[in-house]
């Protein structure tokens, strides 16, 4: 079996991966991402131990016990370019022999469940409203750079890229994470952008390129009625990146702004509070 270069598999000293700094048994097989690394302890403030604290760049890790389940939160940053370094950081650590630098046998799937914010794109989805993504379509062009198949039953590919006039691929959320985690949750189609202002839309002294993006976008009819739902920088690339990796992926995200109405919320930090809770409840009981 071939092994991989030292310049492609980057080690520290220590052993531990390039930029998250970890080791194999500084993580569990369920993980929770945050874009904030400021949110991480707000989700390690309710477990009952905590095991490992790390911290590296805008990457921090905790990994501790609630309800008797070991669960590691990761804090990637935004964007999906930090996607595309925790997600492989993560598989090396599970799929590869960091002694030997080679693939293992055996397949380990992680279990990775996005907690974030995000903006609606419909006026009828309530701003402070939990959605989970059960399509994202990403702007980046991220997965452009990987052998990558669409997720695309919806046939959601051609009709966005006419209004975004760039290249995206869709994927879709694990129906594992989805039964188990999500049942009474808004399922939505998901737009991942690669910024937060024009390539969202907004308008401050540049303008977007496409003055009517919002509305165009938000006009979209697929299949069965669907609409896309609502935008956010990270959950394209961990479907996707997941899916490549054979791992188990799902993005909850708190709605904080209706894009289509102009409101951001003024209970924000109460509002992902309770996302937290929730999920993590469900991991404990459903996972």
């Amino acid at each position: 079996m071939s092994t991989i270069a030292n310049s492609e598999l980057i080690l520290n000293s220590d052993g531990s991966v390039y930029h998250l700094c970890l080791l194999p048994t500084d993580i569990s097989e369920t993980i929770i991402f945050v874009g904030d690394p400021e949110r991480v302890p707000k989700i390690t403030k309710h477990f009952d131990e905590i095991l490992i604290s790390k911290k590296n760049r805008e990457f921090v890790t905790q990994t501790g016990i609630y309800k008797s389940k070991k669960i590691s939160v990761i804090a990637t940053g935004i964007g999906t370019d930090n996607i595309d370094i925790v997600l492989n950081e993560l598989d090396a650590l599970v799929n590869i022999d960091l002694k030997t630098r080679t693939i293992k046998n055996e397949h380990t799937a992680l279990n990775i469940i996005r907690i974030g914010t995000s903006g609606a794109l419909q006026a009828d989805i309530p701003i402070d409203s939990f959605l989970v993504s059960e399509y994202a379509i990403g702007l980046d062009g991220l997965l452009h750079f990987y052998e990558y198949t669409n997720d695309d039953d919806l046939q959601l590919n051609d009709a966005v890229q006419d209004t975004a006039k760039v290249q995206c691929y869709t994927a879709k959320a694990s129906t594992k994470l989805i039964d188990a985690l999500a049942d009474d949750i808004l399922n939505g189609i998901t737009l991942t952008a690669s910024g937060f202002y024009a390539p969202q839309g907004r308008k401050l002294r540049l303008s977007p390129k496409q003055p009517n993006f919002i509305d165009d976008l938000s006009s979209k009819v697929f299949a069965n009625n669907r609409k896309i739902t609502n935008f956010e920088m990270e959950t394209s690339a961990i479907y996707g990146l997941g899916k490549m990796l054979g791992h188990h992926c799902i993005s909850f995200n708190a709605i904080l702004a209706n894009r289509v109405l102009g409101q951001f919320s003024n209970q924000h930090e109460e509002t992902v509070e309770l996302l937290i809770d929730k999920i993590l409840n469900r991991i404990a009981n459903n996972l």
